[in-house]
């Protein structure tokens, strides 16, 4: 395509967006409206897989040594679980630190286990990360055949439980986001068909005297693009503002270490990306789509 029909076709869809006004606002606000509801579940699915990986990654295996157990035996305990597949850190916890940990934890009521600092009956232990939380079980039941390993603390039926939910919550919210999609492709692409079939007759005469299906095809692309861009810079306005008001006026979220919104840059230009590509992909295919069926005159 010669550079000059290119410009020419970039002329004649932004001139069909102001000639066809009320028509262009109802095609804009079809965008609009269906894209306030995909960047705002957007928004609210994309914090949620973060606060479920923060959650994820909290998750730690807890091995107790057992009482009898020497320094060179702790140590060994310390090398084998470093060498096992998909552990990520491993931090030693004297039974001192133990014990310092708990009194603290229980608070007032933990004043009562300072008796026991001269004569500790805690164990030593090691604090184990996995790479993968999901690895978290199998590390678990490695580490529990060692030798001179009193027991092994992971919460398994509260770690089962969290992975399984956020499985869910990741598996729904996908669903949900690609079914509001496909909702605002039939509504757009309906409603931008209504545009195009006002101007059935131009295309006609277009076609009769000798018009290529491409050269009618790029005003209507270009047109439809328009509209998908427009209509997705209110959504993304209103989404942005809503969240950076949340980000900075809910300090009661900072008493949960788990809650935690994701940071307004960059995720203002992610968001922005993603909605307007979302916005112009589904201007493009309702206007290319509904202008295809005539062409075939």
């Amino acid at each position: 395509m010669k550079f000059r029909t290119f410009t020419r076709h970039i002329r004649e869809g932004f001139k069909n967006i102001i000639r066809n006004g009320w028509m262009t606002i109802a095609s804009v606000g079809a965008v609009t409206t269906t894209l306030v509801l995909v960047a705002a579940f957007l928004a609210l699915v994309l914090n949620l897989n973060e606060m479920a990986d923060n959650i994820e990654e909290d998750v730690e295996i807890k091995v107790l040594i057992d009482l009898t157990a020497d320094e060179e035996q702790i140590k060994e305990i310390g090398n084998e679980i470093n060498g096992i597949s998909g552990v990520d850190t491993v931090q030693f916890s004297s039974k001192d630190d133990e014990l310092e940990n708990l009194i603290e934890s229980m608070g007032e009521e933990g004043e009562s286990w300072q008796l026991y600092e001269q004569d500790n009956p805690l164990s030593h232990a090691y604090v184990v990360k996995a790479k993968n939380p999901t690895n978290t079980e199998r590390i678990a039941k490695d580490i529990q055949e060692m030798g001179a390993v009193q027991g092994v603390d992971y919460g398994r039926d509260y770690v089962e439980g969290l992975f399984q939910f956020n499985d869910y919550a990741r598996t729904i919210g996908l669903a949900v986001i690609i079914g509001l999609i496909l909702t605002a492709v039939f509504l757009i692409s309906n409603t931008i068909k209504i545009t195009i079939m006002a101007r059935s007759r131009e295309i006609g005469i277009q076609k009769l005297v000798g018009a290529t299906n491409g050269f009618i095809r790029w005003p209507f692309f270009i047109e439809g693009l328009l509209l998908g861009v427009l209509g997705s810079l209110i959504p993304i306005g209103a989404v942005l503002g809503g969240y950076y008001y949340l980000e900075n006026n809910l300090g009661v979220l900072d008493n949960y270490s788990f809650v935690e919104l994701l940071p307004f840059n960059p995720f203002a230009w992610q968001l922005s990306l993603i909605v307007l590509a979302i916005g112009a992909v589904i201007g493009v295919w309702g206007s290319v789509m509904s202008v295809r069926k005539f062409l075939k005159v």
